[in-house]
């Protein structure tokens, strides 16, 4: 047996990958390193660790990314081994070399078979030659313009254009049409470009509301290798997974034998060392294809975990010690289901668009598994992945599995920034799938199912109770019969783009009477405190979180958070950020990486002008009616702010 024995990790990421490789190292009585960003100096991952490197000046993007600086890094600190986690880093054959070149143990598969798979165009000739069945597409030497469209017609549209290096749904782009095809390839290189440093793409046939299914691996330097089952990844948006679970509802004993003997095949094969997951696209008639091989450990291995009852990251770093498997594939078993959540601080109303900001209040329950790095007052920066948390539940059944998860996202409480709590709720509870039928296409078919439900009154009447008392110069609440009623107070606030009015009084017997369009609702404040109140409305108490961030009040109840600007003391807003009155606005904080116009054009109403680049993914601004470029505020290349007017257009 040969050993590589090591005694500290230094583990190359952040955050709640960071934080998750740390627990395991430290279990198994490894000292661990941890490196940061300057604008992470401050971050638990950094805080909880032996020692801490900084690596990095701005761009922080980039920090992560520097292969250079982590070797030194490690050098410095004496670590004698490096966990790239499962970023991008995990998936670089250049990093794994380096590591191997400066002496230290890469916890992960050698560079030559992160080269072999990591490349999405070789992996697929790899396996066409083992005989796996892929999907049809084109992979050829000759990428340019012409030839790419030449091909996309032949393969017949609907296609797929994706990156050949990394993954998480950068550089990918769904083709419906061919007129289409110039600008989406374009996007897809430029964004794969930026987050990999590899513009080269592929084309896949775009296969029709499939499952999104991938098989987790894991071999070791001794020829040994087994699949862990696997997980069904199907509800996406963006081409990134939002919900996974495990078993498959789609899978049966027979279909996974197959698969996973598919996979331990191409494992073998390769003479594959460390965890690799095998992802494949399964359609309705049972047929299955192979897309690519993530030659890491994923995001969503929790629930494998949960099923299998197995720490994978110590399966890792066993296997980078020289260890054999731990276990036999015969003595591998599935107890139960599990199901994960990603919450993203992205707002599902507007297209996923990612937020940035400072979370003000951040509890998380105790209920679930929640792998984290976040806590009240953190700040979330726009240079990382928009994902904060993952929250993860294990039953005995998926329907019991769904129940748990539900009532823990309800219990979490996220408050500062804008997140997807709800959509995912929604997702949770919506027949398809609770039934088990949710496919790639669950999103686009059930969109307007799933976003929030409209404002009601008694909302309004909530909102108005806490824009009152939450206010800094509000006068202490003080329960109970009064000996005069209060004057009717007018309150003025935008919620969800729109400028809402009502009047707020106090009752003799200490009710609160709010009055929107004509209407009256009545309430009472059992009690309340510093981000806390429970609050009476006819027989039901409502227990109801809140956070005031200057003028603006986030409000959350039963995983439904409400986010309003008080206007009250304010001057009347104008709404036209949606770029009505000409003027196109930033909608998020990022970075300008193409510039679709010039001053002196006409554009048409809706056509793109302006692509932002933010927590990853580009972000495409058009223009809000038909006119002329008067002005251009920025270049490419110059970092903007929510809001900030980047281009002026004149009728």
């Amino acid at each position: 047996m040969s050993r590589r024995p090591f005694h500290k990790v230094l583990i190359a990421n952040r955050g709640e990958i960071a934080l998750r490789v740390m627990r395991t190292a430290r279990r198994l009585g490894y000292r661990v390193v941890a490196v940061y960003s300057d604008v992470d100096a401050d971050a638990p991952h950094v805080r909880l660790a032996d020692q801490a490197v900084r690596i990095g000046a701005p761009p922080p993007a980039q920090s992560y990314l520097n292969i250079a600086a982590i070797i030194a890094a490690a050098k410095a600190t004496g670590a004698d081994a490096v966990h790239p986690g499962y970023g991008f880093l995990a998936e670089n054959e250049d990093f794994a070399q380096a590591c191997k070149d400066a002496g230290l143990v890469f916890v992960g598969p050698s560079p030559d078979a992160i080269a072999a798979m990591g490349n999405k165009a070789g992996a697929k000739t790899i396996m066409q030659r083992a005989g796996v069945p892929c999907v049809p597409g084109y992979q050829g030497e000759d990428g340019g313009d012409e030839a790419m469209l030449r091909e996309a017609k032949r393969i017949g549209f609907p296609v797929m254009i994706k990156a050949v290096a990394g993954g998480g749904g950068r550089g990918m782009r769904l083709v419906n049409e061919a007129y289409a095809f110039p600008d989406l390839l374009r996007s897809a290189r430029s964004e794969a470009a930026a987050a990999f440093g590899d513009g080269t793409v592929i084309l896949e046939k775009a296969i029709a509301n499939p499952r999104h299914i991938e098989i987790q691996v894991f071999g070791d330097s001794h020829g040994n290798a087994v699949h862990l089952g696997e997980r069904d990844c199907s509800v996406q948006r963006r081409h990134q997974k939002l919900i996974e679970e495990a078993p498959s509802p789609a899978v049966g004993p027979e279909l996974r034998a197959r698969m996973g003997a598919v996979a331990v095949q191409a494992v073998k094969a390769l003479g594959y060392e460390g965890a690799g997951t095998l992802e494949f696209l399964l359609d309705g008639d049972g047929r299955f294809y192979f897309m690519e091989m993530n030659t890491r450990l994923q995001v969503e291995h929790p629930v494998t975990e949960a099923l299998t009852g197995l720490d994978l990251v110590e399966w890792q770093l066993r296997v980078a010690a020289g260890e054999p498997l731990p276990l036999r594939q015969e003595q591998i078993s599935f107890v139960g289901h599990a199901i994960e959540v990603r919450l993203c601080s992205e707002d599902a109303a507007q297209d996923f668009m990612p937020r940035s900001g400072r979370m003000a209040l951040w509890q998380m329950p105790e209920t679930v598994r929640v792998e984290h790095a976040l806590e009240s007052g953190t700040e979330i920066p726009p240079d990382y992945d928009s994902m904060i948390a993952k929250l993860i539940s294990h039953g005995a059944t998926r329907e019991e599995a769904r129940a748990r998860l539900i009532v823990g996202l309800e219990q979490a409480v996220a408050l500062g920034v804008v997140t997807n709590q709800w959509f995912l709720l929604s997702c949770l509870r919506h027949p398809a799938f609770a039934a088990g039928k949710a496919t790639t296409a669950f999103i686009a078919t059930h969109r307007d199912e799933l976003r929030a439900p409209l404002i009601a009154a008694e909302d309004m009447a909530l909102l108005a109770v806490l824009l009152s008392v939450s206010h800094p110069l509000a006068h202490p609440v003080r329960r109970g019969r009064s000996l005069a009623a209060t004057f009717a107070t007018p309150l003025r606030f935008e919620l969800g783009g729109e400028l809402r009015e009502c009047e707020l009084s106090r009752d003799r017997d200490g009710s609160y009477c709010v009055t929107h369009n004509g209407a009256e609702q009545r309430s009472e404040i059992v009690t309340l405190d510093a981000d806390t109140i429970r609050i009476r409305r006819g027989d039901v108490v409502d227990v109801v979180r809140f956070a005031r961030d200057g003028d603006r009040l986030f409000v959350q109840s039963r995983g439904r958070t409400l986010v309003l600007r008080d206007l009250t003391l304010g001057a009347p807003q104008s709404t036209a950020a949606a770029g009505g009155d000409g003027k196109v606005r930033a909608a998020l904080n990022g970075r300008v990486v193409a510039m679709l116009v010039k001053a002196g054009d006409q554009v048409a109403a809706g056509q793109p002008v302006l692509t932002l680049e933010a927590m990853k993914m580009e972000h495409v601004h058009t223009a809000g009616l038909a006119g002329t470029v008067s002005a251009i505020a920025v270049a490419e290349g110059d970092q903007v702010t929510t809001g900030q007017i980047v281009i002026e257009i004149k009728r």
